[in-house]
């Protein structure tokens, strides 16, 4: 379902969320961590999903064996690495990764600002050997607290240049982004763009608050905008770009099956939303088996699929010559957009 002409983009996979089996057991091996199994198989069951959860929070409790890993930087730097590379062997042809130093330090005590620092060089390194195009996103984790968050901000503040956009995740229910304008505005004045994760947890009001609050010109998940009609418009009006992420929206229980999905939806009525892996790791899944396997499920048409694809071209955070790039490059691998 895939089309071939147009660039094939992730814009929603937390690489912290995107570890290999194979590398959390060689970690574990490493630094002699007690891994609930030592093989591939073994581990399957602690790491991936292989039903749905109750919710969100249930969701992200199978990141324990990925976060505890990251036991240095150069854990850090490998990780990131190789999400670049094993997006370059499912065809991508450009990614945002989006990471939370906190999240990612609290297994072993780590320096927040050594984590961005290790994935920043992780990803550049594989962007290089992959000759892949690939952008960061820092993440504010709510599921801390706005002081916490503060720090965290700062972490990836050390890094400036080095990121792309700044991202809200994590406990939507408990956390409001009301908690957050401040650093949503400090990280607007950094030149950053803004994505939220948003109306998942929580209904339409943290949407329309991550929009008028936080500046947000995409909204990961969203899937319960539909109980406001005027947010629906509003979005549409807009062109505020949605990351729909279908796989674990079923596994997180945020929606009850693929058919109930209501990307399909969103995309007859002209929004601009996107399909996305969110965290393959966790899911068991890769960015073609959402388009090729998920999105039929979803009720997608082979257009909308299509649909999809160009939205995520003209919601990337890229620049119009980076798009304009991306598109040529496509054309010169096979096809013309």
């Amino acid at each position: 379902m895939i089309d071939s002409s147009l660039p094939l983009i992730d814009l929603h996979r937390h690489l912290d969320g995107s570890i290999r089996l194979e590398t959390i057991l060689d970690l574990g091996r490493k630094h002699n961590l007690p891994l609930p199994a030592w093989d591939v198989e073994g581990l399957r069951p602690h790491v991936q999903i292989t039903e749905p959860q109750p919710g969100v929070m249930a969701f992200l409790e199978k990141f324990k064996w990925m976060i505890g890993v990251l036991a240095d930087y150069d854990a850090c730097r490998r990780v990131a690495y190789e999400n670049v590379l094993d997006a370059q062997h499912e065809g991508i042809d450009y990614i945002e990764l989006r990471f939370s130093p906190w999240f990612m330090a609290q297994g072993h005590g780590l320096d927040p600002a050594g984590i961005v620092e290790a994935v920043v060089e992780g990803v550049r390194q594989g962007s290089v050997e992959a000759g892949l195009p690939a952008k960061l996103i820092g993440i504010i984790s709510r599921t801390y607290g706005p002081e916490t968050g503060m720090k965290e901000l700062d972490a990836l503040l050390t890094q400036r240049e080095n990121l792309v956009g700044l991202d809200l995740a994590g406990d939507e229910a408990n956390f409001p982004g009301e908690l957050f304008v401040e650093h949503f505005r400090k990280g607007r004045d950094a030149g950053w763009r803004i994505t939220v994760h948003a109306g998942e947890a929580a209904g339409a009001p943290s949407v329309w608050q991550a929009l008028g609050g936080l500046g947000a010109e995409r909204i990961g998940h969203a899937t319960r905008i539909g109980e406001d009609p005027a947010l629906i418009d509003h979005i549409a009006e807009h062109g505020i770009g949605i990351e729909a992420n279908l796989t674990s929206n079923v596994q997180t229980s945020t929606v009850p099956s693929l058919a109930e999905h209501p990307l399909k939806d969103w995309l007859a009525r002209g929004l601009k939303a996107t399909i996305n892996s969110d965290d393959p790791g966790i899911s068991a899944i890769d960015l073609p088996h959402e388009f090729e396997q998920a999105a039929p499920a979803a009720g997608l048409t082979e257009e909308q699929i299509r649909q999809a694809q160009r939205n995520a071209l003209q919601t990337a955070f890229l620049t119009e010559d980076e798009r304009g790039q991306l598109v040529e490059l496509k054309s010169h691998r096979g096809g013309a957009y």
